[in-house]
């Protein structure tokens, strides 16, 4: 995603000026006429003030995302109080313990003094604010219920830290065993088997097959393992070229989607995701196209995005989402079944919130049962690797027992 500076002027007749976020300068045009802006320039933004050599913090807007959830949460608790957005932004300058949350929040606060809305002044700052996050805030503004709107805005970040961070949570302990066993591996092979060497040095072929492969690989990780970490390193860099590239990427992504079980939870992940996400946008008041044009940034995998991607257009020439999502032969009768449903019954958005808590609640399960079989298999590995060490030096000293005797 870059970031693209715009001056334009608006459906008022004034001239406006701003950040706009887009994967490609031709979207970032489309972004701002879908908001009845008439363009004037637009252009990619310039990234000043990213190195700072006075050692200040960075620039607001730097804000990390939990500081967006809690902040959106606590402006939506002033607003129901009764304040109004310029004196609810003000207690939250007087409470912000962080120096980045307070400075973005007085930048906020400063255009919002300017005569700018809320979801306007946050244009300037897409590091912080999102597409989707500008649209809701803009259809509370345009409905006159920006307090509720940012609190269902508050329980969608909610949403969406929760499962991530369960997801993350689950994955640390398959990493941190097979980190250990690696590093067990690479320690008894480099550093318990040359303790045995010399014992075996006189032995020649008279040691056992296994003893000698240990030993050899032993020696081996130990002569030539800068040469191993060497191509570690270039595999790794040329890995990462690779899939910055749009078809490395696209081949990828595509790849992981058909993989066995682990390919199920993605496709689960990414559709989640997108259905909460319009689901959310027409609750308050989106336009349909809108809300599908926003959600479908938000899918990372380049493969389902790419299905995803027909809808827009589908929608556009008056054909049904579940009809164009059936054609692509991509998404389960689950997901058409229900998306009809919406459609037929008028209660899109209830629906497309009902499909992302139904995968939600499959992605947690599926991640969980496969790192129920994923530990056990990596413990076993593991502890077979050592055990084929231990067995071999064990055979080895054998073979010199019955050759002393």
């Amino acid at each position: 995603m870059g970031s693209f500076s715009y001056k334009a002027i608006s459906e008022q007749g004034k001239a406006v000026q701003g950040m706009v976020v887009a994967d490609r300068i031709e979207l970032a045009s489309r972004e701002l006429r879908l908001q009845g802006l008439t363009l004037l320039s637009l252009e990619p933004a310039r990234t000043t003030g990213a190195i700072r050599t006075d050692g200040a913090a960075p620039g607001p807007g730097r804000a990390s995302s939990d500081d967006v959830l809690a902040m959106t949460r606590e402006i939506a608790v002033l607003l129901r109080a009764g304040l109004p957005i310029d004196r609810a932004l003000k207690v939250m300058i007087d409470m912000a313990a962080e120096v980045k949350l307070r400075e973005l929040l007085e930048e906020l606060l400063s255009s919002v003094k300017a005569g700018k809305g809320l979801s306007e002044a946050m244009l300037s700052y897409p590091e912080a604010f999102s597409t989707f996050y500008i649209s809701m805030v803009r259809s509370g503004e345009a409905s006159g219920h920006l307090a509720e709107v940012l609190t269902r805005l508050a329980d969608y970040l909610a949403n969406a830290k929760s499962v991530r961070s369960s997801v993350i949570s689950a994955l640390v302990y398959p990493t941190i065993l097979l980190t250990v066993a690696v590093l067990s591996i690479v320690g008894m092979l480099g550093f318990v088997v040359p303790q045995f060497e010399t014992l075996f040095n006189d032995m020649g072929d008279a040691l056992p097959l296994l003893t000698r492969m240990v030993i050899s690989a032993g020696d081996g990780l130990i002569r030539y393992g800068w040469l191993l970490l060497l191509l570690l390193g270039i595999t790794v860099y040329v890995v990462r070229s690779w899939l910055q590239s749009e078809e490395g990427r696209a081949k990828f992504d595509e790849s992981m989607v058909r993989l066995p079980f682990f390919g199920a939870i993605i496709f689960k992940y990414e559709v989640s995701r997108f259905s909460r996400t319009v689901g959310t946008l027409l609750g308050n008041g989106v336009s349909l196209l809108r809300a599908l044009s926003i959600a479908v940034e938000t899918v990372d995998n380049t493969h389902i995005r790419h299905s995803l991607s027909v809808l827009e257009p589908a929608v556009k020439r008056g054909q049904r989402m579940s009809a164009a999502l059936e054609e692509t032969r991509t998404f389960s009768p689950l997901v058409i079944q229900m998306v009809r449903v919406g459609e037929e019954s008028g209660s899109l958005d209830q629906m497309m919130t009902e499909l992302a808590d139904v995968y939600d609640d499959e992605v947690q399960t599926g991640v969980k049962r496969s790192l129920t079989l994923l530990e056990p298999a990596l413990i076993l590995v593991m502890g077979g690797a050592i055990a084929i060490v231990i067995i071999a030096i064990l055979m080895g000293i054998m073979s010199v027992n019955d050759l002393a005797v």
